[in-house]
């Protein structure tokens, strides 16, 4: 466990000394959050905290999800490097403001002039020193209606500039952009400008009759034109 999830925690209450619930919002004090994470029963779990609840994700990642996971990165760096524009991504970072929330996206994107804004070495990253990612994003199997739920209020509130859901049993994409603490559907990004959400749909569709190199070579093909 890492120096900053071991902070300030408290004793593990008799509350959650045994399983607890998981995928589902379960009423808990940060502190209480703060003592799950110390549980070696969910240390490899995905958490989350938002409106003094707690979420653990214990389900394992399946291969439909962690195809489409690989496909959208893919489709972002790619995009990114032939724009010239510069990009850092994160697969499971955490993200946290003590007190308030935190996160785990499947995937988050630093952009343009914040490419670099948190230094290597950095553990959980705290959102009282930094700024949140400009682009969340949540691979969504068996979970969308929650991805499009609280966690979309979450990451409003958290500030993201766009948040992603990938519907992985369409093939979908439904891109937001946050603005205000609220959000709005787009069809074309706004922090990867020129990038079309429907590009990014057929790339998930090819991915289901073609391998991921040729999905890479046709999109190719495509951002170069």
């Amino acid at each position: 466990m890492s120096q900053a999830q071991t902070e300030a925690l408290a004793p593990i209450p008799a509350a959650i000394s045994t399983p607890i619930s998981t995928e589902e919002w379960l009423p808990a004090t940060w502190q209480d959050y703060l003592a799950i994470l110390a549980a070696p029963t969910y240390q490899n779990a995905k958490t989350y905290y938002y409106n003094d609840r707690l979420r653990i994700e214990m389900a394992p990642v399946g291969y439909d999800h962690s195809s489409d996971n690989n496909v959208i990165s893919f489709a972002i760096s790619l995009f990114a490097s032939l724009k010239g524009i510069p990009l850092n991504g994160l697969i499971n970072c955490s993200f946290r403001k003590p007190e308030i929330h935190e996160c785990q996206p499947d995937l988050a994107y630093y952009l343009g002039e914040s490419a670099q804004a948190i230094p290597r070495g950095t553990g959980i990253v705290d959102l009282g020193r930094y700024t949140p990612p400009q682009l969340a994003i949540e691979i969504a199997n068996t979970s969308l209606s929650e991805d499009l739920g609280q966690k979309r209020l979450m990451y409003e509130e958290m500030g993201v500039s766009e948040y992603w859901v990938v519907d992985v049993q369409k093939a979908q994409v439904i891109a937001l952009a946050v603005e205000n603490q609220g959000s709005k559907r787009i069809t074309q990004s706004q922090v990867l400008p020129g990038l079309a959400i429907a590009l990014l749909e057929e790339a998930l569709r090819r991915s289901r009759q073609i391998d991921q190199a040729q999905v890479g070579a046709w999109l190719l093909t495509q951002l170069q034109q």
